[in-house]
């Protein structure tokens, strides 16, 4: 019983850190940082970030740290297929 209570808790709480993420990213905060915050502490705390941070021009959004944790994750896969592949070209040429 326990258990389904712990499930259904971690459930609801990145349920509710997903919503204040969403409406983080129409604000300077960024949806990446207002997810991160939510997820560290509460989903209430982290909506009282994200309505203190400023409101951003219309049609505009931001992804936040998110943005840049994608690119550098990005980089990282890139250069492990180069290596990969170099380190394959070698290891036929040896052959």
């Amino acid at each position: 019983m326990s258990l389904l209570i712990l499930l259904f808790g971690l459930l609801s709480d990145s349920f509710l850190a997903a919503l204040v993420g969403i409406i983080g990213s129409r604000r300077r905060i960024g949806f990446g940082w207002s997810l991160l915050i939510s997820l560290i502490f509460t989903p209430l705390i982290g909506i009282i970030c994200v309505l203190c941070s400023d409101r951003l021009p219309r049609g505009e959004n931001r992804w936040g740290c998110l943005g840049t944790l994608m690119a550098i994750a990005g980089f990282v896969c890139l250069a492990v297929f180069l290596l990969l592949l170099l380190g394959g070209g070698a290891l036929i040429a040896a052959l």
